[in-house]
């Protein structure tokens, strides 16, 4: 990158970026929590645990969504959800323990809040879907 004053290449910003880059890959790889929690979670000192309140609605959600036949849009009135909203807690990984980061997928240090075979039999009604409305 250059400097807009003096047209001189900037290595600093590069390098700090680089460096942020690498400190988050090493913290996904050790299964931490990248950002903030997700709906059915919450954190505490820097642990992400269920949330008392919600974390038995995200399992609701997914066992709504695998065996009703109710459109993705009602699904997410009924939670009182965004559809992109919807959408998003149906494909996070974080749900079935894992850390998703920079194209890979590597095990978390919290607790699941979903079944494997629960989130995959989501996952293929979802990609089903969403491409026939494709």
């Amino acid at each position: 990158m250059k400097c807009p004053h003096c047209g001189k290449e900037i290595e600093i910003e590069n390098s700090i970026i680089n460096n942020q880059k690498k400190g988050m890959i090493t913290k996904a790889s050790q299964g931490k929590v990248m950002s903030r929690a997700p709906f059915g979670y919450k954190i505490i000192n820097n642990e992400l645990v269920p949330d008392a309140e919600t974390f038995l609605i995200v399992e609701k959600i997914f066992l709504d969504f695998r065996d009703s036949e109710i459109s993705l849009n009602q699904l997410s009135k009924k939670y009182g959800l965004s559809l992109n909203g919807l959408k998003k807690i149906l494909r996070n990984f974080t749900y079935l323990g894992k850390i998703k980061f920079n194209g890979e997928i590597h095990d978390g240090t919290h607790k699941p809040l979903v079944s494997s075979i629960l989130f995959n039999n989501v996952q293929d009604k979802l990609d089903k879907k969403l491409s026939k409305s494709a």
